[in-house]
């Protein structure tokens, strides 16, 4: 092999963690935490780990500061990472930039997942979305009857505008069979046809209590309605794919109470969608932005002085704890190992070893007389036995009970006549000699 094809194994290492962070670059997995350690420079070390592998994790302080959970051994996290390669070592491991629990984290997914199929589906296409009416009598309400929301929605409009008639439809809006009541109420609020806008909504709560307005049938039929939406769920914070597919997004049930009472309600309507159409265009921009950065923060990181001083800042948080466990370890074994050794120098005389070994040498030299004795016997048997079975198929034995053997005169063995013809001397071995003889 040429010079030029030779590395280091610095340079092995160096060229491998390039491959494996510019290939797969992040990666969203989950996993049980195991050998949680949070160092004292404020970064974490752990394993991430399932029924059948496992792999080393670090998240720098500079992440960890946004984790709103405590870790800890045994639990169930989801994470975004980057694949790398801790070079002074040669090990694989995943650098951690967002953790959370995992239950409320696969939702988080599940939503960013599905968002990204209706919207490139046009769901969420502002083309699509109807107007709010400047003049409304009747409002439908796609909510729970006996929820804060409902109240909130009802008590808005009477002070705001009496006049407005409010149709209640009933539905569950949480739990596993809310999707099945929420499409159910929008449909028969489409097939009434009684009312110029349908609030659909609730009050707040966590992710998985709004995810019935995530699901993808609970949109479908907020776009396929004829009747325009106006989606209220939760308070300003949350945000479901809902308020992205319906015509008007309220930032609570009560704000879409106010929308549809207000005295200007074109120009709050005209605002709105520009506002939607603003907020989507801005999205668009900044998620290409957004991809811009992070591919050249990809390519900084890899040159970045930062990187290194992680790099730095791990091997000596590293080299502090293995430091500190060697101390430990050797400051104990110096306490015990005295009291050790003076308690076996109390119990163990020379004398007495000096006497356990003369036994052992007696006790080994029977032994190895014994064993002499009976290899030499079993020898001999063997000896006696290979004779014996000698003597069984001896050419000689045979030629004793009255057989003889025929060669010619290149003493090959005759067994027929047609290896002699007459004239031919032939050699016949007896007991007792042999015979020279010519065939007749």
């Amino acid at each position: 092999m040429s010079q030029q094809h030779i590395l280091q194994v610095s340079e092995l290492t160096k060229k491998v963690r390039f491959i494996l962070e510019s290939e797969l670059n992040t990666v969203w997995l989950t996993g049980e935490i195991s050998n949680f350690i949070a160092a004292g420079s404020g970064h974490w070390y752990l394993s991430l780990k399932d029924s059948k592998s496992q792999v080393k994790c670090a998240m720098f302080k500079g992440n960890n500061r946004r984790v709103r959970i405590s870790p800890s051994n045994g639990q169930q996290v989801l994470v975004k990472a980057r694949v790398s390669l801790y070079e002074p070592r040669g090990d694989f491991q995943l650098i951690i930039e967002q953790m959370e629990d995992a239950g409320e984290g696969i939702l988080r997914q599940r939503y960013e997942q599905l968002k990204q199929k209706l919207n490139a589906q046009g769901i969420f296409n502002t083309a699509y979305k109807k107007a709010i009416p400047t003049t409304i009598q009747r409002v439908g309400v796609v909510t729970s009857p006996t929820g804060a929301a409902v109240k909130d929605i009802i008590s808005v409009l009477q002070r705001r505008n009496p006049s407005i008639e409010v149709i209640i439809y009933p539905a569950l809006v949480q739990g596993e069979l809310a999707q099945n009541d929420i499409c159910y109420a929008i449909n028969k609020a489409n097939t009434h046809n009684a009312c110029q806008v349908l609030i659909v909504g609730r009050g707040g709560g966590s992710l998985e209590d709004l995810w019935p307005f995530n699901e993808e049938s609970v949109v479908q039929a907020i776009y396929n309605s004829n009747i325009p939406v106006i989606s209220a769920v939760g308070h300003e914070v949350d945000t479901t794919l809902s308020d992205y597919v319906a015509d008007v997004r309220a930032a609570t049930p009560s704000a879409a109470a106010e929308l549809v009472s207000s005295d200007t309600s074109e120009l709050s309507n005209r605002i709105t969608r520009l506002k939607q159409r603003l907020i989507k265009q801005m999205s668009v921009k900044l998620a290409i932005k957004k991809q811009s950065i992070h591919h050249i923060d990809h390519r900084l990181t890899q040159v970045h002085p930062e990187h290194k001083l992680q790099l730095q800042q791990q091997r000596f948080d590293e080299l502090n704890m293995r430091l500190h466990s060697n101390v430990s370890r050797k400051l104990a074994h110096s306490k015990i190992l005295p009291d050790h050794l003076y308690q076996r120098l109390l119990h163990v005389s020379p004398l007495k070893n000096i006497q356990q070994e003369k036994n052992k040498i007696q006790e080994k030299e029977q032994r190895l007389n014994i064993a002499v004795n009976n290899l030499l016997q079993h020898k001999q048997d063997a000896f006696v036995h290979v004779i014996e079975q000698l003597q069984l198929v001896s050419p000689l034995a045979t030629i004793a009970r009255g057989y003889s053997i025929s060669r010619d005169n290149q003493s090959k063995v005759i067994r027929s006549i047609h290896q002699v013809k007459a004239g031919d001397e032939i050699n016949i071995q007896v007991e007792d000699g042999s015979i020279n003889t010519v065939v007749s």
